[in-house]
């Protein structure tokens, strides 16, 4: 039987005792980071593996910066083909987020290596241990805020912070060395709002994000295809599939929504199986747009 066995039992769901040494244990309070209280009210360290579910949603978030990345460096081009300055700050958006992720890793318990201890995402309640501070008989509040998912939130956090300092570091280097120089500025400007709104959003919603992502994923990847395909001036289904096939751009940004499709599908637990519904709303919106194109309704009240 472990010495902590007998523990007295501390109020709420996230206090608990941490050991001061000698068979000794503190009073009620909130446990260390890195730790998280257990089934007898002590604070035991996070050494549990991310599950899968829990590295989809790191790729997940990942995933974001580098897409807001790429659409506003593409809004900068306004080229229908892929232009040497949009390959260029595209690859170094890329650099910067994938170096990000490793060094955030890397922070993380265990240090320098490219693995991480967690405490497993149990209940929604985890996420939000800041309003589950309990007051013992109606009297002084008992603070025991903490990072009961750890690193879930830390990690993503350090991660956006890393993106913007790698972003300051690494994109005006390579602007330079590339011959870009003045031409790469809006995109930055860009990331200088939408990655304190990733942060701010972050910070009020992790927890909805982590149950939500492969449904975020689908979702974003259906609204993205329907978008890029109802921005093309020619909406004839002959023009779509021609465009879908033989411009390089449209393969590109046609190929992303499908994985970000099937990066949400297989997030969920489906059978693999409904991975080949993936080219399904290309292929709805190709098929079905002789019926939602306005030029199309326009000629029928004109014939009438």
């Amino acid at each position: 039987m472990k010495m902590y066995d007998a523990l007295e039992r501390c109020p709420g769901a996230y206090c608990g005792r941490s050991p001061l040494g000698n068979d000794t244990w503190s009073s009620c309070g909130v446990c260390p980071r890195g730790s998280r209280v257990n089934a007898s009210y002590a604070c035991s360290p996070c050494r549990d593996e991310l599950t899968p579910y829990s590295w989809l949603y790191l790729g997940f978030m990942t995933m974001l910066p580098l897409m807001m990345h790429c659409f506003f460096i593409d809004m900068d081009a306004k080229d229908r083909k892929f232009s040497r300055k949009q390959l260029i700050l595209t690859a170094s958006a890329f650099i910067e987020v994938a170096l990000s992720a490793i060094l955030a890793t890397l922070f993380m318990e265990p240090m320098w290596e490219l693995r991480l201890y967690a405490c497993d995402a149990r209940k929604l309640t985890d996420w939000y241990t800041l309003f589950y501070n309990p007051s013992p008989n109606y009297e002084a509040r008992l603070y025991c805020t903490q990072e009961a998912v750890y690193p879930l939130q830390t990690i993503v956090l350090v991660f956006y912070f890393l993106c913007l300092v790698n972003m300051f570091l690494i994109r005006p280097l390579i602007s330079k060395l590339m011959n870009v120089g003045g031409k790469s500025k809006a995109p930055i400007y860009s990331a200088l709002y939408f990655l304190p709104l990733l942060v701010f959003i972050h910070a009020l919603g992790c927890g909805l994000i982590y149950y939500s992502f492969p449904y975020l994923s689908v979702a974003i990847s259906m609204v993205a295809n329907a978008i890029h395909y109802s921005l093309k001036l020619d909406q004839t289904l002959k023009a779509l599939v021609c465009s879908s096939v033989w411009e390089l751009k449209n393969v590109v940004i046609i190929s992303v929504h499908w994985m970000l499709l099937a990066y949400g599908i297989t997030s969920l637990n489906y059978h693999y199986g409904f991975l080949c519904l993936v080219p399904f709303p290309t292929l709805f919106y190709i098929l079905t747009v002789r019926f939602t194109d306005p030029g199309e309704f326009r000629e029928l009240e004109s014939r009438i």
